[in-house]
Parts: structure tokens; sequence; C-alpha cells
């Protein structure tokens, strides 16, 4: 065994014994944590007079309040004797973006990977101290490279988080920058920390609008395919590329027909899908178009050339619609809806406005009766269409028993995660001036959402004219899995097997987002995840799947789940959780096909991918989940970056 694998074995078997030591003072701080503001004493009880994994988790928990107000019970943790403590309180403070005084933190710190965290921090906080950039552009020359990269995380964060009005970097940050995107080309192989330094600064030349013509031309010669993306997409240059992430950037930001028409046999099919869309919205030949509609090399090639063809020629199109409205598989006749929206075919339109698949019907949707007939579906996606379709609609005033009985159904359900078409068909009884349903309202400022309860207290102020508040202003505290089952997830696998495509091995990380992998698991073992599919594919960026409804607003847990956000990061193969705002988490999982940074701290990270980045990049919508297995208790190992 080598020495860094035997390190890593050691402090892998050393993080369980600890788990599985401090699991009741661990479950009493989780169950803090979940309680938000009113676990605050709990919270500061273990911060002030816990051992040193107390004082991590407590630090890590006032963190996730994003509230700076608590940054009083994190300094005396930023001069703990031990790193881990000193980190954690940093990263509490990145989270709740806190200004603190970063000169004096740096220059009492000599631990790389505490620096880094102060770094972040540093970038992060509001309002922006006025020597922020002097900090963080000195941070770049840092003598460790992960403290390096905490400096290129906070910098780039400092820039896209402060862009409105934009932020103009000083000349002496331009060139550090500059500077710091030379100095870091040699790979670090046990960390990457040199690659991810490169990217965070080529995102932070993006949000300043820099394009210096040397570090782009360097950029696009980088051997790491994400550096070469991020120079691509910048610069517009069209390039030929071993890389798909990369070809895919170059077609997309430097389009023409004659690199679409060839692009749609790349072997990619992200990138040959892409060429195909292309190919309609540059208005290219029809008939390149003309024998992908009859017969693509899959139904997705069938139904993306159906689509592009209806911008294209409207003629030909309708001769595809006509043959693809009954296609078995439902994922084809959305587009072929949406087809039919383009060339204003409305008999289609109103066959598949009554289609069995209700996200055939959203995409067919054209009037009030479509409408009114959504509400009665189970479908979130459908009902919340339904509902905004009816925005302005003549004779709303007499939808309004239709609209009382889906919000009353979806009331008693006691879904959480059905906010969304609550909220809407709510909206609509509330711009139906009818005094009967003031009771309705009034009872809707007590509900268990607060997004509820704010849509009901904004119509009784509008009707009465006198400001109403609702009564409910915090989510509830969900239920979290037993302390025993958490436990045993600790350094747990998932094996998700995807049909026909192969299988992802993930590692979970249950000592960052414990309740989350929690939730997680306990669905993937009652089969919940069984034969759903991957709906969302947006290439260079995620894949989102795991709705019951195959869309965003089902979602696979009832309860909304707390963020529990740190230092995971959102980096390619990494696994997060959808939400719909913050602490709405509703267990649809997304894979990061890139290293999208921009998502860090806002979406939980529950898992990294050991094992099947093919896998993952090959999945296109409508893919199955064949099934997910919990793997427990094998030793901790490096995972595949």
């Amino acid at each position: 065994m080598g020495h860094a694998a035997a390190i890593r074995l050691v402090a892998g078997m050393l993080l369980l014994s600890i788990i599985r030591a401090q699991t009741p003072a661990d479950r009493r701080l989780i169950e803090a944590e979940q309680a938000r503001e009113a676990g605050v004493p709990v919270l500061q009880e273990a911060a002030a007079n816990g051992d040193v994994r107390a004082r991590m988790l407590a630090a890590r928990a006032i963190g996730r309040l994003e509230n700076p107000a608590h940054l009083d019970l994190l300094i005396p943790l930023t001069r703990s004797s031990d790193p881990q403590v000193r980190r954690a309180a940093a990263g509490a403070m990145a989270q709740m973006r806190a200004p603190f005084d970063g000169a004096s933190f740096l220059q009492a710190e000599h631990d790389a990977s505490v620096r880094a965290a102060i770094f972040e921090a540093i970038g992060r906080a509001r309002p922006v101290a006025d020597d922020a950039e002097l900090l963080l552009a000195g941070g770049l020359k840092d003598g460790d490279p992960q403290a390096r990269t905490g400096a290129a995380r906070g910098i780039e964060s400092l820039f896209r988080l402060n862009s409105k009005p934009p932020r103009q970097p000083a000349a002496n940050t331009v060139a550090a920058l500059h500077q710091a995107f030379a100095a870091n080309r040699i790979s670090n192989r046990a960390g990457n920390y040199e690659d991810e330094i490169r990217e965070l600064i080529l995102l932070t030349m993006h949000a300043t609008g820099d394009r210096d013509a040397a570090t782009m031309k360097s950029a696009l010669a980088d051997p790491n395919p994400q550096v070469r993306r991020l120079a691509v997409r910048d610069t517009q240059t069209w390039m030929r590329d071993s890389s798909p992430i990369v070809r895919y950037e170059a077609l997309r930001t430097a389009p023409s027909c004659e690199r679409a028409a060839a692009a749609v046999d790349d072997g990619d099919e992200h990138v040959a899908l892409a060429a195909v869309d292309l190919l309609g919205s540059l208005k290219c030949d029809a008939g390149l178009l003309t024998p992908l509609v009859s017969s693509g090399r899959s139904w997705r090639f069938r139904a993306h050339a159906l689509l592009a063809m209806a911008g294209v020629d409207p003629a030909r199109a309708r001769d595809g619609i006509s043959r693809m409205v009954a296609d078995p598989t439902w994922q084809v006749r959305v587009y072929v809806a949406k087809a039919a929206r383009i060339v204003n075919d409305q008999d289609v339109l109103a066959r598949l406005a009554r289609d069995e698949n209700p996200n055939v019907a959203i995409a067919a949707m054209t009037t009030s009766d479509d409408a009114a007939r959504a509400l009665r579906s189970e479908h979130s996606g459908l009902i919340l269409a339904g509902a905004q379709r009816l925005k302005n609609a003549p004779g709303l005033n007499a939808r309004l028993p239709e609209l009382i009985s889906t919000f009353n159904r979806l009331t008693a359900g006691s879904a959480m995660t059905v906010r969304d078409p609550r909220v809407a068909v709510l909206t609509r009884i509330g711009e139906i001036q009818d005094g009967s349903t003031d009771g309705l309202l009034r009872e809707a400022l007590r509900d268990r959402d607060p997004a509820v309860a704010a849509a009901a207290a904004k119509i009784l102020t509008t009707r009465t004219g006198m400001a109403v508040a609702p009564q409910t202003t915090r989510l509830p505290v969900p239920s979290i899995p037993p302390a025993e089952y958490i436990r045993g997830l600790a350094n747990a696998m998932a094996r998700i097997t995807m049909r026909g495509l192969g299988t992802i091995t993930v590692d979970l990380l249950t000592e960052e987002a414990p309740v989350t992998v929690g939730v997680f698991a306990q669905l993937a073992e009652a089969g919940q995840y069984n034969g759903l599919t991957f709906h969302r594919v947006e290439p260079n960026f995620v894949i989102q799947g795991g709705s019951p409804g195959a869309d965003e607003y089902d979602g696979r847990s009832r309860e909304f789940l707390r963020d529990e956000v740190g230092f995971a990061r959102n980096a390619r193969g990494a696994i997060g959780i959808s939400t719909r705002g913050r602490d709405t988490g509703d267990a649809q999982i997304f894979f990061n096909l890139v290293d999208n940074f921009r998502l860090d701290r806002d979406y939980t990270v529950l898992a990294a991918i050991r094992d099947g980045l093919a896998v993952m990049d090959r999945v296109q919508e409508g893919d199955v989940i064949e099934r997910i297995e919990i793997i427990r208790r094998r030793p901790a190992n490096k995972r595949h970056k």
C-alpha cells in the first residue's frame, strides 16, 4: 500500500470511529440544525463548551442559518487550537456572508486549509471589505495550492456576487489574475488544485469582462478540457477538440449551418443533438433535417429534428407531425406538441391536450377548457400549467368552484412539495373578487408553507386595503431519519443502474449532509427511484431526474429538505438536490456534468461519483433509473475526480 493510500485508509477509519463514538451528540446537533433558529441555544452551548467535533458541527450549523447576527458565536471558534474547528468557523462565515477583519485572520493563520476557507469567506462577505480585493489578489500567490484555490474561489465569488452594478477590478487585481493563471499550469493530481484555480480565474475574468489575449490563447491550449471549454465560451472560438464538452461549447458559441451539418454525426449525443437544434435555429436547408425526421438514429433525433423542421419548413413539418402524433414514446409526443404550436396545427394540439401523459398535455395546452381539465389532475406540473393558463382567462369567475376544490385537495394531501401549484391556484382564486373566499384565504394565513401564507396575505391586503400579515413565516421542521439509520450510512456508497447504459457508483457524503443522505437512502431502499427518468438534460451543465412526474414540480419527497451546504463542491460528477429556493429540497437529484462552482453553498451536495463518469455523460432525456442500491460500510478511498 502506498503512503498516500495508507493515510487515506487511516483517516477513513478514524472518521468512522469518531462518527460512531459521537452519534448521540451528533444527533442532538443535527436536530438543532434542522430546527434552524429554534436550535440556536443548543448550537451556542456546543460552540462554547463542546469537544472538537461538537464545535465543528455547531459552527457548520450556525453558518447554515445564514444569519450574520450570529457571527459572535463563531469568533471564539476562529481562535481554537484545532485547525478543523477554525476551518469550520471560517466556512460558516462564508455561508452566512458576514463581514469580518480578514487581514487579521489571515495574519494569524498558519494552516493552509483554514486560510483557504478564510479567503472564500472574504470573497463572499457583504458588504465587501475595503481590503478584500487586495487580500484575495495577494492570496493567489500563497505558497500552498490549497490556500491559493481558496483565494481563487474567494475572488470569483467577490466579482460574481457583486455584479449588479458590475464591480470593476483594480489594475493590480487584473495583473494578479493573469499571472496566477500562468503560474498554476502544473496539475497536482492528488488534488487538482491548479486545474481548479485556472477554472476559477477564467470564471472571474468572465464576470469582469476581461478577455486578455495571452491568457485566452493559453487557455485554449490547456490540458484540462474544462479550462478549454471556458476559453471557447469567452472567445467564441471555433475549434475541433477531443473533448465533447469543448466541441459542444464551440458549436454553441460559434455556430454555422456547415458546422451543424457536420456535427450531426458526432459520436457524442449531446453534441449531435445540439447540431440538430442549430439546423433549425439557424434556418438551415430543410433537406438536412428531412432524413433525420424520418429515420434519426434514436427517437430523440427524430423529435429534435421535427421541432427544428417546424421553424424551417412548416409544410414538411406537418407531414412529420401527422406521422409522429401517436408515437408510443410520450417524450416524442411532447416535441410533436411543441412543433404543432409553431405551425399552428390546432387539431393536433386539441388531440394532445387530452393525452394520457400529463407532460404531453402541458405542451399542448391552449384553451381555458384544457386548463380547467388540468386542475383535476394529480400531476403538480399539469395543475400548475392549468392555473397559469387561467390567468386573465375569459370566464375565470365561473372556474372558482374548480379552483377551490383543487386547492383544498392539494392542501388535504399535506405534501409540502406541491407548493408551486398551490400558490398558483390560490393566486387565481384571489384574482376573482368574491367575498365567499375570504374565509379560505384567512385560513391559508396559517398554512404550513410560508409561501402559501404569504400569497394569502398579499391577496387579503389587496382586497381589504389594509396590511395583512401571514401567520406562518417559517417552514416546519422536517422529519429526520433515525440516528441508527444515518450512522449506518457512514462511508456508504450508492450504485445507480441506468437502463441500457450501465452503472454509476457514488460515495455518499454522509458526514457533510447526513439528513439529506439519510432521506435519499431511505427512498432508494424503498424503491422510490426505480423506473423514474432523467427529464432535464442541459449539456455542459446538469442532468436532473428522480421526479415521479418527470418534471420540475413533482418532488420525490413529500417534505422539503433543509439545505446542508458547506465545503462540498458542485464539481463534475457531484450529485446535488434540486430545490425551489432555500431549504426546499425535493429529493430530485442532479448530476453536475461540469464543474458548476456557482452552485456551491446554494445546493446540497450529497454524493460524488467514484466510478461511472462515462455512463453519466451518456444519460439523455428519458433515460431510466433501473434501481439504486445502497452499499454500506466500505472503507473510505479516493474518488475519481
